[in-house]
């Protein structure tokens, strides 16, 4: 079953659960209220017609105008309707008196302090008679002026009546109840429907995407609100667009690699053929072989280099270094090179440079894969510079800067990705394998730094700067 009918199903089944408890509780609890109701009614009537009939007996005089006090109070149907006054209405009678023209059938019996029937509304009993035992409610009929009482009032309400009213007024009740119960459901039929199709859309695109990119395919999801969900598709997206640049990376790997593998392999497979064919002298042969090895030595160093960048292996050992000494090392390692292709290289550096906390066989491995780099982007006659100097009291930054073939604009947020390598430099048949620059990063940002590519353009040279923290411990 989908996620979809899984969560309208679960809505509707909550819904319809509800609605029926509610009913079944309110439907029961209604029923049980009205029984108390009822005895509550018969109590109250009973009360109330006691008091009234007081007033009536002490503004008479006597029983003789309690068929007037019976009829004002609603309970002369059927029964005795004689006494004089029967129209009257005592004084003060607004007062608690039961409210005219009582409907319910409800018998009301008058008994005299001697046991004797006054006055029976069903007309069951006749006045005069010795009284039976009688049922319902007793209330004691009190003559005012004198505070004693001179009979008793007795109530029977009618339970059959009353409980049909009752049945019919529950049955209302429940029919009303079982419609808003079914608008209800329906509505919640509606809105689970939405819901889960709100819910469950985006997941089956998710999933249709997943496939996709399992298939070799790239989409995007489209990222339509701000919760869980919208950051669920634009999560998603960040992830497609980093497959997306890794798969391009991947290939640009084995496109740069392969290159950089069957370059110095055809070199030595040349060297080796002349060789043996006797077109080559060993000496001159085996020093083209030695020279393409490492290239080869070269290429597999930096392959485990950045393997370390990968998972995360790269360990420093931080020792205080003197930043003027490792510089002017790096030139000193460098110098042939430089001489060997016409360019000067030269040293821009302060003397008081505080010693700072540095990894320093790492630090020279990043500098000279920039100086390196460098190198091979300057023309004979061309200079380098390296300067060093401190921004603020807690950065050193160190700068190569050559006056080269320089980078392109739109080469410029990419130089440091692994494997890159500019079009100038294919251009001008540099060599290597972009991938110094990533390495040269990873260092930098290992000790906690930052590394900046700038250039003017093509043919204006570049500049190289990485910036590290300074942690003198010089006191």
């Amino acid at each position: 079953m989908s996620l979809h009918w899984r969560i309208m199903g679960a809505t509707v089944l909550v819904v319809v659960a509800s609605v029926l408890i509610t009913v079944g509780v309110g439907y029961y609890a209604t029923q049980s209220r009205l029984g108390v109701f009822v005895d509550e009614i018969g109590d109250d009537e009973a009360l109330l017609l006691a008091r009234s009939l007081s007033r009536e007996y002490t503004a008479a005089g006597g029983w003789e105008t309690v068929g007037g006090a019976l009829s004002e109070a609603g309970y002369g149907y059927g029964g005795d309707r004689s006494g004089e006054g029967s129209g009257e209405r005592s004084e003060g009678g607004e007062e608690g008196h039961v409210e005219a023209l009582h409907q319910d059938p409800v018998r009301v019996v008058i008994v005299d302090i001697d046991g004797r029937v006054v006055s029976d509304n069903a007309a069951e009993l006749p006045p005069g008679a010795a009284a039976p035992d009688l049922g319902g409610y007793r209330e004691t009929v009190i003559d005012l002026s004198t505070n004693q009482p001179v009979g008793h009032a007795y109530v029977d309400i009618d339970h059959e009546f009353l409980s049909n009213e009752s049945s019919g007024f529950l049955g209302t009740f429940l029919y009303i109840t079982l419609v808003g119960g079914v608008i209800t459901a329906g509505v919640a039929v509606l809105v689970a429907a939405w819901l889960s199709r709100r819910i469950s859309g985006p997941v089956t695109d998710l999933t249709e995407a997943t496939q996709a990119i399992a298939d070799g395919d790239t989409t995007r999801l489209p990222v339509t609100s701000s919760d869980e969900l919208g950051r669920m598709s634009a999560a998603f997206n960040r992830m497609t667009f980093a497959l997306e640049s890794q798969r391009e990376l991947r290939r640009r790997l084995v496109s740069d690699v392969s290159h950089e593998l069957n370059t110095p392999l055809s070199v030595i497979q040349l060297e080796a053929t002349g060789l043996r064919d006797g077109l080559q002298t060993p000496e001159s042969a085996s020093g083209h072989i030695i020279q393409e090895i490492d290239r080869l030595r070269g290429l597999v160093t930096d392959l485990d280099s950045l393997a370390e960048t990968d998972y995360g292996e790269m360990r420093l050992t931080l020792e205080a270094t003197s930043v003027s000494d490792l510089l002017t090392a790096e030139v000193g390692r460098w110098q042939p090179q430089t001489r060997a292709r016409g360019v000067a290289l030269s040293l821009e550096a302060p003397g008081d440079i505080p010693e700072t906390d540095l990894d320093r066989m790492r630090m020279s491995q990043a500098l000279g894969n920039v100086v390196n780099n460098a190198i091979h982007c300057s023309e004979a006659g061309g200079a380098i510079v390296i300067r060093a100097g401190l921004e603020g009291d807690e950065t050193l930054a160190i700068s190569v800067v050559d006056d080269g073939i320089g980078i392109h604009a739109s080469d410029l947020p990419h130089v440091l990705d692994r494997f890159y390598r500019t079009d100038q430099s294919r251009i001008h048949g540099t060599t290597g394998t972009g991938l110094g620059l990533a390495i040269t990063r990873a260092i930098v940002e290992a000790h906690g730094g930052t590394i900046t590519v700038t250039s003017d353009g093509p043919g204006q040279g570049a500049a190289v700067t990485m910036r590290v923290p300074v942690k003198s411990r010089v006191p």
